[in-house]
């Protein structure tokens, strides 16, 4: 009997699942074919390469004269600024701020994509006494935030448009 209402709930519950329009990711639909990433060797641009080429029907390039779209990254920066204070003038809790810019261009003097600028934030608390914790909670909220990171970047690639043919 138990077995049977197992199964029942179950099976309403993968009803409920399919009527609400829940469907896997699948493959993102990037326009264009080839694209050109300049200094993939780490951080964003790495796991943006890993990305495109795992979920998408995009390749990856190492020759711009062969891409169709080049991914040129202006900025990659993390900072940590102080957000408050102790009474005694210790620092309580920092913010950690990750910003990219980039821009996606055809070489050619096309835009797909102008410049676009990135930033996450996350607040930390802080503690003298768990100095060494908090270093290692701190690198696990910038990989955090660089995973989020790749996603935008994902979605704003999806979002870009070919550019216009020059008019001769």
């Amino acid at each position: 009997m138990k077995i049977a209402k197992l199964v029942a709930l179950a099976f309403l519950f993968a009803l409920t699942l399919a009527g609400c329009g829940f469907q896997l990711r699948g493959t993102a639909a990037l326009p264009f074919d080839t694209l050109y990433i300049p200094g993939a060797t780490g951080g964003v641009a790495l796991d943006l390469k890993r990305n495109i080429l795992s979920g998408t029907r995009t390749s990856v390039v190492d020759d711009p004269e062969k891409a169709e779209a080049v991914l040129e990254f202006t900025q990659e920066a993390r900072e940590k600024h102080i957000l408050s204070l102790a009474a005694t003038g210790r620092v309580r809790e920092y913010q950690l701020r990750y910003r990219v810019s980039f821009r996606v261009h055809d070489g050619k003097g096309g835009e797909f994509l102008p410049a676009n600028t990135i930033q996450l934030t996350r607040d930390i608390s802080f503690n003298d006494t768990d100095v060494l914790a908090k270093e290692t909670e701190e690198q696990l909220l910038y990989r955090d935030m660089q995973f989020d990171m790749v996603q935008l970047v994902m979605r704003r690639l999806s979002g870009a448009t070919p550019p216009k043919p020059a008019v001769q």
